[in-house]
C-alpha cells in the first residue's frame, strides 16, 4: 500500500466514525493482500507510512471475497472484476484477509 492511499485512509478514519468505514482490497495475491490489511488494521509493518503504529482496526475485506460479490450488481461485477476473478487465487485471497480481521 503506497503512503499516499495511507494518507487517505487515515485522513478518513479521522474523519468519518470507523463504524462507517469499510476497506476493500484488490491484490493480487495473498502476500500483499496480507499486508495491506494489516497496514489498515494493526499498523503499517515496514513502518514507513502514515498508518506506522496505527491501530485502526478498520474492517477489512478483499474483493473477491463472497461477501462483498454478493453486495455487488452483476454488471458492474463483470465489467470490473470479472475477468480478474477468474484467474487470481480467490480463496487463497478470502482465506489471507479474513486471517488479518480474526486477529483484529
Amino acid at each position: 500500500m503506497d503512503l499516499q492511499t495511507q494518507e487517505a485512509i487515515l485522513r478518513a478514519s479521522q474523519t468519518y466514525d470507523k463504524a462507517d468505514l469499510v476497506v476493500l482490497l484488490g491484490s493480487p495475491d495473498p502476500e500483499s493482500a496480507e499486508i495491506a490489511a494489516e497496514t489498515v488494521i494493526v499498523g503499517d509493518p515496514s513502518y514507513a507510512g502514515a498508518l506506522a503504529g496505527a491501530q485502526l482496526g478498520l474492517p477489512t475485506y478483499h474483493v473477491l471475497e463472497e461477501l462483498i460479490h454478493a453486495d455487488i450488481p452483476d454488471d458492474v461485477w463483470e465489467a470490473q472484476i470479472g475477468v480478474m476473478a477468474d484467474v487470481l487465487e480467490a480463496d487463497a485471497l478470502a482465506a489471507t484477509v479474513a486471517g488479518m480481521r480474526a486477529q483484529a
